[in-house]
């Protein structure tokens, strides 16, 4: 048994026939560094889910993801699990994408962020697709017990695409965004206000190089943040700024392989990187976690999945009594959930992407 002393949590890996994941399951569980695999649940009333977010909030863990018929589907909302000692709670529907008119549209890519005072917001997207689609807003104010009615975020402002927003010191909330409608395009936006009012900065770039998408954002030494990028270029790209995000670099190519999938990362509280990612150019397998001191030269540390199927759409946070959390979509069919000691893992060479 573990135990996550901050909340109270229990932690205790979940057997191999339980998480069905291969005969190397307790293999890949039992990696220096990893605390516990889990699925947030066993069964839903949904047929496919993906594209999960975590986040701390009042002493639990909050996961949120879309579920529907299939990615695209009207029926496509938002649901929410709780994390406490208990247990992960059984999945609500926070949100969905029914118009005044009666018309419904899929939801998209819901993203947690708990500000340091205020409520816990949850981003998402609505829209018939990723190019006309449109930002969302709901909020907590009991950790993800209870929301608000949805708003729409203020034309042109879409939040953040896929992965968590960054509170920087003198407390701007930077999200990572992108757009798909004129080509993949990174841009970014920031409220200084607690979300009274936003500004965008781009696209910082015009989509040929690099058609990028859902960027994840690091931070460095010297007030510099690095954004590191989806691509459809085969290599994870990564642009930096070293104003607070209200510039940027073009985005250049990392060593790291990118299928054209997400990707998300998270600053350690001892200065290192952490980045979980697919190690491939040409599928949503393997499932894999690296680490860096600088965001620039990576070692391997951890491979959550190795066996055929799609394990995608990480996202990743660390809490406060230091263990780092990872959700992804696995098979479509679950949100698989994995707790890492970044202390314990064992950081080794990357090996040839497959």
């Amino acid at each position: 048994m573990h135990i996550h002393t901050k909340v109270g949590f229990v932690w205790g890996a979940m057997s191999v026939a339980a998480l069905g994941v291969g005969a190397n399951a307790e293999d890949l569980a039992n990696q220096p560094g990893i605390v516990a695999m889990e699925f947030v649940f066993e069964s839903a009333p949904f047929a496919q889910c993906h594209a999960s977010t975590l986040v701390e909030s009042d002493g639990s863990l909050v996961a949120a993801w879309f579920g529907g018929t299939r990615e695209g589907k009207p029926d496509v909302g938002i649901w929410t699990s709780r994390r406490d000692a208990e247990g992960w709670s059984e999945p609500v529907e926070v949100a969905n994408g029914l118009q005044p008119d009666g018309k419904r549209y899929p939801c998209w890519n819901p993203v947690l962020f708990q500000p340091k005072d205020g409520p816990l917001w949850l981003f998402y997207k609505v829209g018939p697709h990723p190019k006309s689609w449109w930002g969302m807003l709901i909020t907590s104010p009991d950790g993800g017990r209870h929301w608000s009615k949805p708003v729409a975020l203020p034309q042109g402002i879409l939040g953040p695409i896929k992965n968590k927003p960054l509170a920087l010191a003198d407390g701007t909330i930077l999200c990572p965004s992108s757009t798909e409608d004129q080509g993949w395009r990174l841009h970014f936006e920031r409220t200084e206000d607690q979300g009274k009012t936003w500004q965008s900065t781009g696209p910082i770039h015009d989509g040929k190089e690099f058609a990028a998408i859902q960027p994840t954002l690091l931070t460095h030494p010297g007030l510099k943040i690095q954004a590191l990028a989806r691509t459809r270029q085969g290599k994870i790209a990564q642009c930096w700024s070293s104003d607070g995000g209200r510039t940027w670099s073009a985005p250049r190519a990392t060593t790291l392989p990118n299928p054209n999938s997400g990707i998300d990362g998270v600053s350690l509280a001892d200065g290192r990187q952490c980045l979980v990612y697919n190690h491939t150019t040409r599928r949503r397998w393997p499932l894999n976690v690296a680490v860096s001191k600088d965001g620039k030269q990576w070692k391997a540390a951890l491979v959550l999945e190795n066996t055929p199927g799609e394990y995608s759409y990480p996202a990743v946070i660390q809490t406060d009594d230091g263990h780092v959390h990872i959700a992804y979509t696995w098979k479509r069919r679950h949100v698989k959930h994995v707790v890492v000691d970044p202390e314990k893992i064992v950081p080794r060479a990357l090996e040839p992407a497959r």
